[in-house]
């Protein structure tokens, strides 16, 4: 009952936040700020519960793995700052060390293909971080606002 509480008190301020957004059109302000902020609490509450979630639906499904697996939240520049959640993927130590994936937008060949670089890093800080090689991305998490 108090994870459902928390998880609607979550989404409540997720909703409240969102209105304040501001368009990609303008500066980065304290709207984006607490969007951001209330989806990483997001992230961050439900990281265990849908690393579980997406084991199982690969067990279900034979694409289980016997590598250590981790929810991680995604920063994303380019068109606009947005945030999502990935599972990562690889050895113990190394998935321990991924705190976050950076993902980086760009347009190829005339904006004809749309490019999205996930990388894994070290850090919640997208300014001062290290790659962390030897993990992947497997899986992608779409939270609804």
């Amino acid at each position: 009952m108090q994870m459902k509480k928390q998880f609607i008190v979550g989404m409540l301020l997720v909703c409240l936040l969102s209105v304040t957004a501001v368009p990609v059109t303008q500066a980065f302000g304290f709207g984006d700020i607490f969007k951001v902020g209330g989806m990483s609490i997001l992230i961050s509450k439900f990281a265990t519960p849908l690393n579980n979630f997406i084991n199982q639906l690969t067990f279900k499904h034979g694409a289980e793995s016997d590598y250590a697996t981790k929810v991680v939240p995604i920063l994303s520049f380019g068109n606009g700052g947005y945030i999502g959640a990935a599972q990562v993927i690889g050895s113990q130590e190394l998935v321990d060390k991924t705190e976050a994936i950076i993902q980086i937008e760009s347009g190829f060949n005339g904006n004809q293909f749309r490019v999205k670089a996930l990388v894994p890093i070290d850090s919640k800080n997208p300014t001062n971080f290290s790659r962390v090689n030897g993990v992947g991305v497997s899986a992608i998490i779409d939270i609804k606002i």
